[in-house]
């Protein structure tokens, strides 16, 4: 990694960290307190408390022997985490901590490198101005995603259940916890309980109570005593998302805040999810809102994401939700420590990291402006409408989140977004191109107006995704590279002119140049723009806000090889042109690309022409899409030599001696041909759905023909469904223009149990409104039809179904828009509408083979 630290550095930190007003030198006095109204405010000056932040683990666990095995400094790995977490303007850190580490089975915490490791940490933190909630007990083993180690802690030995009743483990707990408020931070010198940044405590990590209410509410008045006997005097939280019927035991237990996670979108779906997941975090509801002991208490959600989602335009959606529910305090799980970051292997269901998730990134930035700037409570309606609230807009369709203020412009992705006060702003960050800025790369850039004519420019180096990172994962795996190249940028700037000059000030950057018409190049690093006549005295040793102007933080390249990614689409018309489109990243430009389109005894050659970045496209003509299979290659030639693609295989398709048969292919079919939605032999696996037992795919007997077996022992009381989701969107986008002629959506599939089942089968659009009809299958295998025109609004069930399990199990659209074929993503089935009541305790199951449209 590229080092930004040395000896003098370092030194120049600590003096600095003397005059910072979060540091060590802000009095101990000035606690969190919560106020009548569940509020937690300064104790000095009475202002709400806000945090918005991450959860970060180099200290401990998977993380921490990562980076032995790659041989990284646990301390380095922080000091260039931290510096993006500033830049990222994240001001709050939560962790639960690996109590199974650091501690003996009688809960003496043991002095060792994880708990120096967690100090150096906060300490790092504190010099960026950061603030803290930290867990003590998790109840982890160590391991995950690996085995766990033989771990010297009492939750080693008794394990989470027996920890929340046995006498011994509560023991064990309760000096764990005392002496854990009284460590004195081997850095800062100050002990944990009396240090200001950190404001509050939360006692464990998600524990599952069950038994009488009063022994749960005694478990944790022991806790909270054991941490009062300390001294501490900061405000205890305990999680009250688990065991929901324990609110008021929790309540009960002289608890000052309660703490919540959300994982809109589940977790774990082992791949990345597509559709549209805005309705999916709508709202953060919480069933016993109302309470009055509720409302006395402070909310912080210590854990949320939305897993498995590649894209950038939703964080800011969920702040808004949080805000709107009373949130003071949230936290992302989980970054990425970058050394591990190309492999994502800490938690692959989640995915966050400055340099190998930009765009993410980018949207947690985003989301914590949106977090600061939004009042409590504060309602904007339902989605749609909400996708558009104070300074910020979020796209689904376009992948874009925007915050637009006189301030400060950010956006996600590609914007052709007006600036409401460009003479105002002082601050951009971005990915892609928008009216201030131009730019090709696929890494993040800051721009920071530091005086008149005078702003700072920080460049992340590209990043590509070259597999998909929510699969399953190892350190031998790549998931995602880093780039370092060299691309023309345009800035316009009020008051910087088009002639200004770059001056690069990151150690080992010499660059110095002039602009030509707005526009220059720029690699990676940090520079100061400044418009010609301006005179400046800002050195690159100058602190600005929590930064050095000099610093600059970021992986060497990591590309290696070529990389082509291109996903054929699964079926077109016959006779139409066709374009291709791929993803082309090599560690040098390539001399010439083209797609080998096999028509006749020879390959006809189409050239592909770059686009922007590392896009590159060909259209292949109407002539050469017949009905049949149309197969293709791509080659790419590099000094000479060429590589064919998908095989990656050394030689050319037009050489006499071609011998690789692996190609690209995608079926080619008339007009006529019925549009499969849904195929359980090749999509049953991706469909999303509640795990079952009786949930399975079997062969038919049919060669390539499988059914999707769904088999509901009951209907539930509460929500009387079962529904399944799943987003079809890249088996028609080749035919979409074919949607509008369609007629019919008709399932291929048979009742189960020797009785008929009623099925709703709901096409979801991309506003998020579902349309269904009912079908009665019966045990016979058959078609069912349902026409088009029959369709009516229906119940958008949440899908992944979201953590915490209180969430809602329905979305209802605050949208009234008629049914657009041309607009549906994705299928929904459920078993459980028009189901009479008398029969929803009685088994209910189908067997479906394939869903199109005719």
């Amino acid at each position: 990694m590229k080092k930004i630290s040395g000896i003098l550095v370092t030194a120049l930190w600590l003096l600095q960290a003397l005059s910072l007003p979060a540091q060590r030198t802000k009095p101990v006095t000035d606690q969190v307190y919560v106020d009548k109204n569940g509020i937690m405010r300064w104790q000095g000056n009475h202002v709400e408390v806000q945090g918005f932040g991450i959860n970060y683990t180099v200290p401990f666990a998977h993380a921490y022997r990562a980076a032995k095995q790659l041989n990284i400094s646990p301390e380095q790995a922080i000091d260039e985490d931290v510096y993006h977490f500033a830049r990222l303007g994240l001001d709050a850190y939560r962790v639960h901590v690996w109590d199974t580490e650091i501690s003996d089975t009688l809960g003496n915490l043991l002095e060792n490198e994880h708990l120096k490791l967690m100090d150096y940490l906060l300490m790092k933190m504190k010099e960026r101005r950061m603030k803290f909630l930290l867990t003590p007990i998790a109840y982890w083993g160590n391991g995950y995603p690996e085995p766990d180690e033989p771990t010297p802690g009492f939750a080693r030995k008794y394990g989470k259940g027996t920890c929340l009743t046995h006498p011994d483990a509560i023991k064990a707990q309760e000096n764990y916890l005392y002496q854990f408020m009284n460590h004195v931070n081997s850095y800062s010198g100050i002990a944990y309980k009396d240090d200001p940044d950190i404001i509050a405590f939360e006692i464990s990590n998600e524990p599952h109570h069950g038994g009488p209410a009063d022994s749960v509410t005694l478990f944790i008045k022991r806790m909270i005593a054991a941490i009062r006997k300390s001294g501490c005097k900061k405000p205890v939280f305990y999680n009250i998302s688990h065991s929901i019927h324990f609110a008021g035991a929790y309540f009960k237990a002289g608890i000052e805040g309660g703490t919540f996670q959300w994982y809109p979108t589940g977790l774990g779906f082992r791949r990345e999810l597509e559709g549209n997941l805005l309705p999916n975090v709508e709202k953060y509801s919480i069933p016993f809102a109302g309470d009055p002991a509720f409302k006395k208490i402070a909310k912080v959600v210590y854990e949320f994401d939305a897993a498995d989602v590649g894209r950038s335009y939703i964080y800011p959606a969920m702040a808004r939700s949080f805000r709107e529910a009373g949130i003071q305090w949230a936290t992302h799980f989980s970054y990425d420590p970058t050394y591990m970051a190309g492999a994502n292997t800490e938690y692959n269901t989640h995915y966050m990291n400055l340099a190998y998730a930009p765009q993410k990134a980018l949207s947690l930035k985003l989301a914590s402006k949106v977090f600061h700037t939004i009042p409590m409570y504060k309602h904007f309606g339902t989605y749609p409408a909400n996708t558009r609230f104070d300074a910020f807009k979020v796209s689904y369709e376009k992948d874009l989140a925007e915050m637009n203020a006189p301030a400060a412009f950010l956006y996600t992705n590609n914007t052709n977004t007006l600036p409401v006060a460009p003479d105002s702003l002082e601050e951009i960050a971005g990915a892609g191109s928008s009216p201030l800025v131009q730019y090709e790369g696929t890494g993040a850039y800051f721009l920071d107006r530091l005086a008149k004519g005078v702003w700072r420019l920080e460049v992340m180096p590209d990043a590509i995704w070259v597999d998909d990172p929510f699969g399953r994962n190892s350190l031998k795996k790549t998931v995602a590279v880093i780039h370092w190249r060299n691309w023309p940028m345009q800035v316009k700037l009020p008051g910087l002119g088009s002639d200004f000059t770059i001056t690069g000030i990151n150690d080992g950057n010499t660059t110095q140049g002039t602009a030509s018409n707005h526009t220059f190049s720029v690699t990676p690093g940090t520079y100061l723009l400044t418009q010609q006549g301006i005179q400046h005295s800002f050195k690159s040793t100058d602190r600005w806000k929590n930064i050095l102007l000099k610093e600059f933080v970021a992986p060497p390249s990591t590309i290696k090889k070529t990389y082509v990614l291109h996903q054929p689409v699964r079926e077109v018309i016959a006779g139409k042109d066709h374009l291709i489109q791929v993803i082309i990243a090599a560690p040098a430009v390539p001399d010439t690309v083209e797609l080998h389109v096999l028509s006749g005894f020879r390959p006809e050659v189409i050239p592909l022409q770059k686009q922007q970045g590392y896009t590159y496209t060909a259209t292949i003509p109407g002539r050469l899409v017949r009905p049949g299979t149309l197969k293709y290659y791509m080659a790419v030639k590099k000094n000479g030599s060429w590589t064919t693609w998908p095989g990656g295989s050394s030689t050319y398709p037009r050489d006499w001696d071609f011998y690789d048969t692996y190609a690209y292919q995608l079926s080619v079919v008339t007009d006529t041909v019925p549009l499969y939605l849904f195929n359980a032999h090749t999509d049953a696996e991706w469909m999303s759905r509640q795990w079952m037992r009786s949930g399975m795919v079997l062969p038919t007997g049919a060669p390539g023909r499988s059914e999707m077996i769904v088999n509901v022992e009951q209907l539930v009381a509460s929500d009387p469904d079962y529904s399944m989701r799943y987003c079809f969107n890249k088996n028609i986008v080749g035919r979409r223009g074919a949607l509008h002629d369609k007629k019919q959506v008709v399932i291929r599939g048979r009742a189960l149990n020797n009785k008929a089942c009623i099925v709703q089968v709901a096409l979801v659009t991309t506003n998020g409104i579902a349309w269904g009809g009912l079908v009665t299958l019966q045990p016979q295998t058959g078609d069912y039809t349902i026409p088009l025109a029959h369709l009516q609004p229906v119940k958008l069930v949440s899908l992944p179904r979201p953590y915490p399990g209180f969430l809602p199990y329905y979305f209802q659209s605050g949208q009234n828009s008629p049914f657009t074929i041309t607009a549906i993503e994705t299928l929904q089935l459920s078993i459980g509408p028009g189901i009479p009541d008398n029969e929803r305790q009685q088994k209910q199951g189908v067997a479906i083979e394939s869903i199109w449209l005719e």
